[in-house]
């Protein structure tokens, strides 16, 4: 069976041309750490960090996030969908679900005899991607004046951004923050446990927006090959006036091109079409249509990623978890 270690797993993310975030052997420690088993397959030049998550009676749910750099799965052959199959069935898992590292006009699609196109996505299905090619002048010109305004006054009133390692006084922002605005917000370990994983490689650092020393907002940014993710971000309830979120996000960009990306992930927006969004985020207030009257500022382009598939292992048992999370959708 071909399960590799963390190192080999490292080598070979570090071989792909443009792997995703999620599927460094980084990634899966983090998820190991709070709950999930992490299983990593290489069979020729194809493979894939399957995590596993633990279910009543000794079965589980097999998740593949971010598989392989988009147009790639044309050379996954059977065979190594058997070898993941083998390791899916050994760990009693129900189902696989897998979300393709491509977009939704992408031309992707598996075998669609052993896929059942899912109705539940894990990640954020549509998000924007911010260019990040160009002077810093250009990029500036592409977003929208109001935010490059609040780009501008944020320096002038004196806000600074640096980087950050009070990892207490991230979470206490991001609990302020998620307070404030309704998202779930991870523990102290967990935003710890990333720092520490990811920090020391490069790939991941926190940025601080300060005013005469004082905290006033905090993202976690992370970066591998050309692209950049804004996964985690807070802000407190002070001189907001200043604008420091809207500086925060320009030098996190600005991170994200030292290493060498052209393209920054803002990370999730409500899942409607451009049309639907542009006509209604004045008016709406739910869920993430706050989020979104932010991140559209920035002048990037909304994208939806395509929708994940399920291969079932048992199907009893996968009918019954589409109904419990239909009836979780309902209440």
């Amino acid at each position: 069976m071909p399960l590799v270690s963390f190192e080999t797993w490292k080598e070979f993310i570090a071989k792909q041309p443009n792997p995703h975030i999620l599927q460094t052997a980084e990634w899966g420690e983090l998820k190991r750490g709070f709950g999930w088993d992490v299983a990593r397959i290489i069979s020729g030049d194809v493979g894939v960090q399957i995590l596993f998550r633990k279910l009543p009676l000794g079965f589980t749910v097999a998740y593949c996030p971010k598989p392989e750099p988009s147009g790639k799965y044309s050379v996954f052959s059977d065979t190594f969908w058997g070898e993941v199959d083998s390791v899916c069935k050994i760990k009693k898992a129900v189902f696989l679900k897998i979300e393709p590292d491509c977009w939704d006009t992408d031309d992707w699609l598996l075998d669609t005899g052993h896929w059942t196109l899912s109705p539940h996505n894990i990640q954020p299905p549509r998000t924007i991607i911010i260019s990040l090619e160009g002077t810093d002048d250009e990029i500036l010109a592409r977003m929208k004046q109001k935010c490059r305004y609040n780009v501008r006054l944020a320096e002038k009133k004196g806000v600074t951004v640096r980087s950050w390692d009070d990892l207490d006084g991230f979470h206490r922002m991001m609990t302020v923050t998620g307070g404030r605005d309704g998202f779930g917000v991870h523990s102290l370990e967990y935003y710890k446990k990333a720092y520490e994983l990811f920090h020391p490689t490069g790939m991941a650092d926190i940025l601080v927006a300060e005013y005469e020393g004082k905290p006033l907002a905090a993202l976690m940014v992370f970066a591998l090959g050309s692209r950049a993710y804004y996964l985690y971000g807070a802000s407190t309830d002070e001189e907001r006036n200043r604008m420091p979120t809207y500086l925060l996000q320009w030098r996190a960009m600005q991170w994200a091109r030292e290493r060498g990306c052209t393209e920054y992930d803002l990370w999730g927006v409500p899942d409607a079409d451009e049309e639907t969004l542009e006509a209604q985020f004045e008016s709406r207030h739910d869920g993430l249509w706050g989020v979104y009257r932010f991140k559209r500022g920035f002048g990037g382009q909304v994208k939806r990623a395509a929708q994940a598939l399920d291969r079932v292992y048992m199907p009893m048992l996968y009918r019954l978890y589409l109904w419990r999370m239909g009836k979780s959708a309902i209440q």
